[in-house]
């Protein structure tokens, strides 16, 4: 139930890069990189079971750029699962939103439909899973698929071109929490996540700033 607003600067750009103000809200957690390196990680842990918090930081960037989001949902294990072995065992469900602003305050990338994600987490494989009295990872309905995340992809000469479009979710689909109030969102800064919001567990989504 933290609300953590973070101030991060990234020096290592080259002088002429421009300044960016970046606001993150998940469900659970996420980290951003830059051209493959990072310039925010969620302050609240992932291993937080309610881990519902805003973030906002500055980075530099040369344009263009690739953003690398990796966002997750809590999971007590490869089940998918939350709250395992009592009365509130679930499913839990993901959400993310952003928007960045340039040095002039003005919104110059928001999250929609025009980035590209990848779910390399996706639990339990039927959702039959969390009626099961005692769920076993990768037994019965609670099967799973997990992959690492491919080399370079938050790199600009990464072939993406067989991701899918980020899926798009309304605030009552994804019922955000804690910090999301603290922002003031830009009307066209939607919640991405993969296909399935209870499912997808980690999603990598990826967009090219020109």
């Amino acid at each position: 139930m933290t609300t953590a607003l973070a101030s991060v600067l990234v020096t290592s750009a080259p002088l002429w890069a421009e300044t960016y103000a970046a606001d993150v809200w998940a469900d659970n957690w996420f980290e951003m990189r830059v051209n493959g390196e990072q310039v925010a990680e969620d302050s609240v842990s992932i291993t937080t079971e309610r881990s519902f918090n805003a973030e906002s930081f500055s980075f530099e960037a040369e344009k263009p750029f690739v953003i690398g989001l990796v966002a997750k949902d809590f999971k007590e294990n490869d089940t998918g699962l939350e709250y395992i072995g009592t009365r509130r065992q679930q499913m839990g469900d993901g959400g993310v939103i952003l928007q960045i602003r340039n040095a002039a305050g003005e919104t110059v990338v928001v999250s929609d439909d025009t980035w590209q994600c990848q779910v390399i987490h996706t639990a339990p494989l039927d959702k039959s899973c969390e009626d099961e009295s005692d769920p076993v990872a990768g037994e019965g309905a609670c099967g799973f698929e997990a992959s690492d995340e491919p080399d370079g992809w938050d790199l600009a000469d990464y072939d993406a071109s067989d991701w899918a479009q980020a899926t798009i979710y309304t605030a009552q689909d994804v019922d955000p929490k804690f910090g999301y109030d603290d922002i003031t969102w830009n009307a066209d800064a939607k919640f991405i996540w993969g296909p399935d919001l209870e499912q997808s567990n980690t999603v990598l989504c990826r967009l090219t700033v020109d």
